[in-house]
């Protein structure tokens, strides 16, 4: 199963689908388990496939071994001409997000940050935009470890990723549940701690934008779990 780790060399890649409702949200999420299920492209890792919980949508957590892999399948002609035009008719916007992990921070009860299908975690992923000339610091800041976090109830774990482009930063986070992360996210600033108030105050002025959803992992595959040529040869 996929893991988050900064030390592995993937290229990080998020693709966020909205759709219409619920039942093109199914459809779509469907279409993309298929296509995960049939992955074999060079230099592909692993795929995590999410189904957003606040609003119909999904989010695709992609590992590629480089930026020219991921170049090498989506300029391909089978995906310009075929996979596209179908996304556009099953989502009302898409969104491609090249990223690389920069920090990981979990829980001490965790050894490392695994998405998987067979984990219950509520999964929220922050897309914070930047300046570009302030990318760095903003990222600086959330990279810091907290150690506070760790007695907070129900955190899991949170990753951030910086945006290739220069203008965003993603924050990657697993909770226990929807209750323990909204319990965290309404706290009112004065009963916070003091250094985390200042790491907001800091942060906050360099934001341009921020936008979140929540999302259940409904499906993942890593290169890794590929059958052999063998094993596929004898199943042909």
């Amino acid at each position: 199963m996929p893991f988050i780790t900064p030390d592995n060399g993937s290229l990080t890649v998020f693709n966020l689908f909205d759709t219409v409702d619920r039942a093109g949200q199914k459809t779509l999420l469907d279409t993309m388990e298929g296509i995960i299920k049939g992955a074999n492209y060079p230099g592909w890792r692993s795929s995590t496939l999410h189904g957003g919980l606040d609003k119909p949508c999904a989010a695709n957590y992609i590992q590629w071994r480089s930026l020219d892999d991921l170049q090498e399948r989506y300029e391909g002609e089978n995906f310009q001409h075929n996979t596209v035009p179908y996304f556009k008719e099953l989502t009302t916007t898409v969104h491609l997000l090249k990223t690389e992990v920069i920090a990981t921070h979990l829980h001490p009860s965790l050894e490392r940050i695994e998405i998987s299908p067979q984990r219950d975690d509520f999964t929220v992923i922050v897309i914070m935009g930047v300046e570009p000339g302030n990318q760095a610091t903003l990222v600086d800041l959330f990279a810091k470890p907290d150690s506070s976090m760790q007695d907070v109830p129900g955190y899991r774990s949170n990753s951030i990723l910086r945006g290739l482009d220069g203008d965003f930063v993603v924050n990657y986070a697993q909770w226990e549940s929807r209750e323990a992360y909204e319990t965290f996210h309404n706290l009112p600033e004065d009963e916070r701690p003091a250094h985390t108030r200042a790491m907001r105050a800091q942060a906050r002025p360099l934001l341009t934008s921020r936008s979140s959803n929540t999302y259940e992992v409904v499906f993942a595959r890593s290169a890794s779990d590929q059958p052999s040529a063998e094993q596929s040869a004898g199943g042909r």
